[in-house]
């Protein structure tokens, strides 16, 4: 059986407890809640309100079901023990796109974690993927739809 670890930072693990408990607490009452008042309609087999309360009940309890997945295979990582010589999950990358010049910078991130917009980039991505194991100073070959861009490598941070 392969393994379902989901490595992430202990910010990231609460986020996803918060909004566990917040989809526990208050989105499964406020379901329950609309299911009776759409039952107290009479006829169910013609009750639209039922229909889409009882649709939406099942996505709820998906989503509980992954967030408790997601959590009971979570292990956090130990920041102060990464190694900085190379590019791995949490670190910080630096990076220049040769053909442009233009520098960007990713932290990267369980796909759980990532957000774009705040610079956090998914470890499954091409770009991240490509990255993985590489040093400060070389050039990497990422593999994109639209052919290959190279990207120096800048610095390593956390």
């Amino acid at each position: 059986m392969a393994s379902n670890t989901v490595h992430l930072t202990e910010a990231g693990l609460q986020k996803l407890k918060n909004e566990l408990d917040h989809l526990r607490s208050v989105e499964r009452p406020a379901i329950s809640a609309a299911i009776a008042e759409a039952r107290d309609k009479g006829d169910l087999s013609e009750n639209a309100e039922y229909d889409a309360a009882k649709e939406a009940q099942g996505m709820l309890e998906m989503r509980i079901s992954k967030l408790e997945t997601l959590i009971a295979n979570a292990r956090v990582i130990d920041e102060s023990r990464l190694d900085t010589s190379c590019v791995q999950i949490l670190t910080r990358v630096s990076l220049k796109n040769k053909a442009t010049g233009k520098v960007v910078e990713y932290t990267l991130v369980s796909e759980s974690e990532a957000n774009l917009k705040e610079g956090k980039l998914a470890i499954g991505t091409p770009i991240a993927q490509a990255l993985l194991g590489h040093k400060k100073g070389e050039v990497v070959d990422v593999k994109v739809p639209s052919g290959i861009i190279q990207f120096e490598i800048l610095d390593i941070s956390l």
